[in-house]
């Protein structure tokens, strides 16, 4: 299996070949005791971690906006910040996006496994070579202690049986993408006095599996998870693990534990010119195809509605150079699923932006998804209003952040239907 071109995957290549992560992923479907997606330091390079969110179309557009600035670039991925599989009709069509506008750049994701196997020929359809798997253990007794929770199929799975159903996935997963041809690395968290002396055993079975590389990790301490008081393996530790894992499966050594949004060389410092661009990409635009902007509204003057509550949207756009009311409409009923989503996607077809006091990740999702952007702010719906329709961007002063599913809104936390 070749390699050129990646830099994760050949060491050579690290120094001449760039990479860029496009943040299109939101959600995961596992909770390890280490990670703690909530914070972000731009100083701080590790997964799950990123200054903004984009939907497939603004992922492109960055690209398209990075690449001339980055001429060494080689490898697009999505890396985060949850899991590209949880969302893997976003993190397709993103892919299907780049490798139309990019076709001559490499394809990667970064995943956990549990969904994979399902999604490995997809990937390998729409050119994706390589794959990243983390996977911690291969004793279920291990990896209850890992992970606090493993949620597959809008059920929520603990201890040994969690562990048990993500190793399931990991391991038919990677054969599937073996199957296609598709360059394996597997990345494993080392964590101090859990899975530190179970590594080579990993490493045997990952052997078995055909995996290309193997990528040891000492644990990212981060203030406020589960292991916020496990020390980091030490680098004795991590050397005495490597030799043992290296007489099985390749080992990586030059791994920079890659943010989300990272873009260059493995690292290099980030740019401030790229980082603004990230900033300017999230930024809604109004198209001439679709010209409106529907609001989730009690009356229609207060953006004050979550998206899942509202019975009616409420529909402004410019006329005669004014920004007006033209109308409302009513949403579809609840209970669907993302069917839903895409009955309403189908009933804003005119709109490019909704504006919700809060949303869940499904409606998020299937909407982007169909080309409507999301934002979520709460105020006056005019003071929203007059700088989208101003080629600008919501006041901050005005937005909230996502909450969980079932904070915002009367659900049952399992997800808006």
């Amino acid at each position: 299996m070749t390699h050129d071109g990646h830099p994760c995957f050949d060491d050579a290549r690290r120094h001449t070949h760039a990479r860029i992560h496009l943040p299109v992923a939101a959600t995961c479907n596992v909770q390890c005791g280490y990670c703690d997606r909530r914070s972000d330091c731009p100083n701080e390079s590790r997964p799950g971690v990123s200054s903004a969110l984009l939907t497939p179309a603004q992922a492109a557009a960055w690209l398209d906006a990075v690449r001339p600035r980055v001429p060494q670039l080689s490898v697009v991925g999505i890396a985060g910040p949850g899991d590209p599989l949880a969302s893997a009709d976003l993190t397709f069509e993103t892919l299907r996006l780049v490798r139309e506008r990019h076709p001559d750049l490499l394809t990667c994701v970064a995943t956990n496994g549990l969904a994979l196997a399902p999604c490995a020929e997809e990937l390998a359809r729409i050119g994706v070579s390589h794959v990243t798997v983390t996977l911690n253990a291969v004793d279920p007794e291990i990896g209850a202690r890992l992970y606090s929770w493993v949620r597959h199929e809008r059920r929520a799975y603990r201890g040994r049986e969690a562990a048990e159903l993500l190793l399931a996935g990991q391991t038919s997963g990677i054969r599937a993408l073996k199957s296609h041809g598709v360059a394996v690395k597997v990345n494993t968290v080392v964590v101090t006095s859990i899975n530190d002396e179970h590594v080579e055993e990993i490493a045997a079975t990952l052997a078995g599996l055909g995996v290309d590389v193997h990528n040891c990790i000492p644990m990212y301490h981060v203030a406020g998870t589960a292991f916020e008081h496990v020390p980091p393996p030490d680098d004795a530790t991590m050397a005495r693990v490597r030799a043992a894992a290296a007489g099985h499966v390749r080992q990586m050594s030059h791994c920079q534990r890659c943010r989300a949004d990272a873009v260059g060389l493995l690292g290099a410092e980030p740019d401030p010119a790229i980082a603004a661009l990230l900033q300017e990409a999230t930024r809604p635009r109004l198209t001439d195809a679709r010209p409106n902007v529907a609001i989730a509204s009690m009356e229609g003057l207060f953006v004050n509605q979550h998206l899942g509550e509202a019975r009616g949207l409420w529909i402004y756009g410019r006329r005669s150079g004014r920004i007006e009311l033209i109308g409302q409409r009513s949403a579809p009923t609840p209970g669907s699923g993302p069917e839903r989503w895409a009955e309403m996607a189908r009933l804003l077809d005119d709109c490019s932006v909704v504006l919700a006091s809060g949303a869940g990740e499904t409606p998020r999702r299937v909407l982007a998804r169909h080309g409507i952007d999301v934002q979520l702010i709460e105020g006056l719906a005019q003071d929203a209003l007059e700088p989208l329709f101003r080629g600008g961007e919501v006041p901050k002063t005005l937005r909230v952040k996502p909450r969980a599913c079932g904070e915002a809104c009367s659900g049952t936390g399992n997800g808006c239907g």
